[in-house]
């Protein structure tokens, strides 16, 4: 195991190379999708018949520009794994410059290579998958400006930069979610994925704010340098307002509640968005931002926080959904709650993270493709109740989706058991209660996670059916065709070996030169006994999953349960919580604003119309033309004025 020490992240100007070679041109990486998705937008329905091939085509270009750029940074000394590169200066101002740059090194193009590879693959899954949609073509569109927008995010070389594409992403997620917004539902969903991301991106703007003005700039390189000079007060600040944006935008606690709406979009968009790419843009800025972190473990701690909560959040609420999607968002935000916990805990955690993190894009991609296969065959249908034994019908459906489901439970020696378990082990370092808290947690989520993800394989691919095989509503399913089971099948060989691969091919010292390195120290637990103890809770997990959902039959109507198995099912009341505690205070405080204008502002100038016109008449009627009525104001006028003169001489 590693241990957290005081070592800030090796990206200080010191260690930032020009970029050269295939480093130098990694900008063609966003642009080729870029404009992939422009010309499939305007081009119509000219491009209906060929446009998903040109949406193929720009993202496998990016991946071979990563592939490219990744064999030259291991062609390089790891310290020497930095490099950027200025594309465009932005602003060039006296004492500002901000550039358009990019900045590749391990971190960067770890992302690049598992946004580009597993978005080929949704890219190609999609095809047969929205192959009787009308708007194909604008839904391929749609995922370049995706891929295009999160390599924006991680390839800048500034906050600004990332910034971009932070809200590139968000654009692309908002039309994704709402994909069929004729259904008015859908649109709400894609509207609420968008309302919730923009208060995740507030503060981000105000981190970026705080950062031009303690330390002038906005550049990585020149943030990290400054950090040593810096008050703690300023870091944490910085800190905590960029871990409100990472929470809205890896649904973290406490702007979770959009996540599972987000299932209203087509199954490849949760495949990309809300397993793979992201919802891991959060885990990303808070690995990035390690620097600022260490120098302030006040918000460092607040982070690891709040991705235990949202852990435990995520396995309960997934624990009680019958939609199968959504059992899978809420796995998504469990297992990200795991990063994020990681992410805080420093530098080893960071590389922990970032190692889930890639193994996660794969399994959780897989069972995403998977859940689309089963809806392909059942009409739709996403409720696992109406499901059973779909195993004997669509068999390789069900063996790649077991070797997700193997992976993310933790079983020996496949991915999840690698990465997850690091994670869990880095949750026991520390001293006093905390690693036992976290730890403790982290162990009883495994098994949570065991139970849920076993819950959701049995009643969709075990035991009876459940469906009709008759009448209109008859299901007759069936495996999908080859370009949609071949991207399930790469994704569950990663499933399955992608974590011994990284684990025993150096890809935590791969990490190193990017967000820096820990000394070694041990867990308040031997790591063996951590690992037997994790490896009971799941087992049984597993086998209180079989008891109830395989041993005995699934009713098809959800029995009442206990109240957190009701409160689970509305996830928790969160939108109950946001409604009462944000939505209808701005509502009143709206309305209050409202009547204000309508009553006071618009009340004294429309009282101010009508004084006027009133005071015109009795002008007028004073001026009458009689000369009679002008002699009797003047002796009126007179009288008053020896009156007063009077007055002042008394």
């Amino acid at each position: 195991m590693m241990n957290m020490v005081d070592l800030l992240p090796l990206a200080g100007a010191s260690n930032v190379g020009e970029a050269t070679g295939a480093a130098s041109v990694i900008w063609l990486a966003v642009a080729i999708p870029l404009i992939s998705s422009g010309l499939l937008l305007l081009l119509g329905k000219t491009a209906d018949s060929w446009g998903h091939w040109l949406g193929i085509l720009a993202s496998t270009a990016s991946f071979v520009l990563g592939v490219a750029a990744t064999i030259q940074l291991l062609g390089m000394d790891p310290e020497q794994r930095i490099l950027e590169s200025t594309v465009y200066t932005l602003v060039a101002a006296p004492g500002f410059t901000v550039d358009f740059g990019t900045r590749v090194d391990p971190l960067s193009i770890t992302f690049v290579l598992l946004v580009t590879f597993v978005g080929t693959l949704i890219h190609i899954y999609s095809v047969a998958y929205m192959e009787h949609d009308d708007s194909r073509r604008r839904f391929f569109a749609y995922l370049n400006l995706f891929v295009a927008s999160m390599l924006l995010l991680v390839l800048g070389n500034s906050y600004l930069i990332l910034f971009f594409g932070w809200e590139g992403v968000g654009l692309a997620s908002y039309l994704l979610i709402s994909f069929w917004n004729f259904n008015p539902e859908f649109a709400k969903a894609g509207k609420k994925a968008f309302v919730m991301n923009r208060v995740g991106d507030l503060g981000m703007l105000i981190a970026m704010m705080a950062m031009v003005s303690f330390a002038g700039s906005v550049k990585f390189t020149d943030v990290y340098a400054s950090v040593a000079d810096q008050p703690q007060w300023v870091l944490t600040f910085i800190g905590l307002f960029l871990l409100l944006a990472a929470c809205g935008k890896s649904a973290q606690f406490p702007l979770q509640a959009w996540l599972g709406d987000a299932m209203a979009g087509p199954t490849p968009v949760s495949a990309l968005i809300h397993a793979a790419t992201m919802v891991t843009a959060g885990v990303y800025l808070m690995v990035r931002s390690g620097a600022i972190y260490v120098a302030a473990p006040t918000a460092a701690l607040v982070v690891a926080i709040i991705g235990l909560i949202t852990l435990v959040f995520g396995a309960i609420v997934g624990a009680a959904k019958d939609d199968m999607k959504k059992v899978l968002a809420a796995s998504t935000m469990s297992q990200i709650g795991y990063m994020m916990l990681a992410a805080g805990l420093g530098p080893v955690g960071a590389a922990f993270a970032i190692f889930h993190l890639v193994t996660h894009g794969f399994f959780k991609a897989n069972m995403f493709l998977g859940a689309g296969a089963v809806m392909h065959a059942m009409n739709d249908e996403v409720d696992m109740r109406g499901f059973g034994g779909l195993g004997k019908h669509m068999k390789i459906t069900f063996y790649t989706f077991l070797c997700g489901y193997l992976a993310i439970i933790g079983f020996p020696f496949l991915s999840g058991f690698y990465s997850k378990d690091k994670i869990i082990e880095a949750a026991f370092v520390g001293s006093g209660a905390q690693p036992w808290i976290f730890g403790t947690i982290t162990v009883l989520v495994a098994g949570l996670t065991a139970f849920y993800m076993s819950r959701l394989v049995a009643m969709i691919f075990l035991g009876e059916a459940r469906w009709q095989t008759t009448g209109a509503d008859a299901k007759h399913p069936h495996d999908p065709s080859p370009l949609m089971w071949v991207p399930m099948a790469v994704l569950a060989l990663g499933s399955l070996g992608l974590g011994a691969v990284l684990n025993y091919g150096g890809f935590l010292g791969w990490l190193e030169p990017a967000i820096g390195k820990a000394e070694e120290g041990e867990p308040v637990l031997p790591v063996p006994m951590i690992s037997a103890v994790t490896l009971l809770v799941i087992a049984i997990g597993v086998f209180v999953a079989w008891k109830m959902y395989v041993a005995k039959p699934v009713p098809q109507a959800a029995p009442v349960g206990s109240w957190i198995t009701r409160a689970a099912r509305h996830d928790l009341y969160q939108d109950l919580v946001n409604d009462y505690a944000v939505v209808q205070p701005v509502m009143t405080l709206a309305a209050g604003t409202a009547a204000t204008d309508k009553h006071v502002v618009d009340g004294v100038g429309e009282g101010i119309g009508k004084l006027l016109p009133w005071f015109g008449k009795v002008v007028g009627t004073l001026q009458n033309g009689q000369v009679r009525s002008y002699t009797s104001y003047m002796v009126v006028g007179l009288v008053i004025a020896l009156i007063a003169v009077a007055a002042s001489v008394l």
